[in-house]
Formats: structure tokens, sequence, C-alpha cells
């Protein structure tokens, strides 16, 4: 990652965002977070003090994201680096014939379309400065397919065919294009899939009996933006151990 500018955290408020952008502060690095969620936003930034600042902005509402470029305060341009990393899964686990369109499209608009369209605003600049690094959170569910899913599996199987396609898109310029993938991480993600039912959440983790942390992730990507300008760490996959 470049020394100059800012990070970009999409669905900082919480999980891995969180996390990300904690480790980013403690490197150093001037934060932009960016969540839906703009009371847990609000906790993180003043958590962060000066090191960072907060815009509250869903993925999915194209007119804002579309501005976003022009939002973010000039002593956090440029932005070094985007972590596209907001997620939703409203309704997941549900055969497909038995959930609601409303719910998959949800799942689509977050978790594909967001993350396309926010790197469509934030590029356009580090193709001119022939820098910079996308870092898009995918899922192991864009490679790997268990039933009741498939929304979400179609969601992140569409990351992980944007990463390999804007990589081929970008093999000319200096911008650096990065898909992690985790298995199942203990996030808020999957009590709101649940409609904010915390137990039905807390008996989804233990059938695994083991989930990563949010800063595991966080520590993965850290790890791929610190590899040296000519080296580009392309995937990343990060399983709980006892999982294969």
């Amino acid at each position: 990652m470049t020394t100059g500018g800012a990070v970009l955290v999409t669905g900082a408020a919480s999980g891995i965002g969180a996390a990300t952008a904690r480790r980013l502060v403690d490197a150093g690095r001037k934060v932009v977070l960016l969540d839906r969620d703009g009371e847990a936003l609000a906790a993180l930034a003043a958590e962060l003090a000066g090191a960072c600042t907060a815009l509250t902005l869903d993925v999915t509402d194209n007119a804002a994201v579309d501005a976003l470029p022009s939002t973010i305060p000039d002593d956090f341009q440029p932005i070094a680096a985007l972590i596209n990393n907001a997620g939703h899964d409203p309704g997941g686990t549900t055969r497909f014939d038995q959930g609601s369109a409303e719910d998959w499209q949800s799942a689509v608009e977050t978790n594909l379309l967001g993350t396309m369209r926010v790197t469509r605003a934030i590029l356009p600049g580090m193709v001119e400065r022939n820098a910079g690094d996308i870092v898009n959170v995918g899922s192991i569910a864009g490679l790997r397919i268990v039933p009741t899913m498939a929304a979400y599996h179609a969601s992140k199987a569409g990351v992980h065919a944007f990463c390999d396609a804007l990589r081929a898109d970008l093999a000319d310029t200096a911008v650096r294009v990065t898909e992690i993938m985790p298995g199942l991480t203990k996030t808020d993600l999957i009590r709101r899939r649940y409609r904010g039912d915390q137990q039905r959440a807390d008996e989804y983790y233990a059938r695994f009996q083991m989930a990563l942390d949010p800063d595991d992730v966080a520590s993965t990507i850290l790890f791929a933006l610190e590899a040296p300008p000519h080296a580009m760490i392309a995937q990343i996959v990060i399983l709980p151990q006892n999982r294969w």
C-alpha cells in the first residue's frame, strides 16, 4: 500500500470492518469509515478519535455512492486503499423457493452491486495516480456451496468473478486487487440474518464449534496491503482450523 492517502472501509461500524479500521489506525493510517448504521459508526469514530472520518452511507444508495468522492474531506484524500467489506444476508439459511425475493435482492444489492458501485466511484482516482489497492471481502461461500444460502452464494460468487475480471482490466496499471475469502466469522451478520434473534445466531455458531474472530480477517487484510508494491496478494482463503 502506498504511504500517502487514507484507507476507505465500508461496513466499518462493526465486525470485520471495525477490526480492520482499528488495525489500520494502529498502523498509523488515516481511515474513512462508511456504514449505514450512523449510531454505531459515530461510536467507532469517537473511539478512534482524529485518525478517522465517518460518513453514514448505504452502499445500495446509488446516488450517494456516486457522489462519495466529493464528500470525503480533503485531508483524507487521496484514497490509497478501498476495503469493500459491507455485507448482508437477510433471511439466509432458507430454501430458495421458500424465501422472499426482497431478501435475496437485498443480499445481491449489498454484497455484489454495492461492492461494484463503490469500486467504480473510487477506482478512477487510483488509475489516474497509477497506485492503489482494492480489497474485496468475499467469502468461502463464493467457492463452496451449501444448501439454503442460494442468494448469498450467488452474491459472493459474483464478487469472486468481479475480482478476477477487475484484476484483468487493471493489469496494465499499478492498482492491485485482492479478494479475501473468510470462512465462518463471528460478526453481527448472522444475528441480522435472523432479524435480530441473538439466540438463533448463537445456536448457528454453536453448530460449527469454532469461528474466526473479525480480527483474524483484519490481520489478513493488513498482510495483503503490506505486500511489496510489485507483489499482489490476489486471493486469500482463511478458515477456522476445524474446517477443510
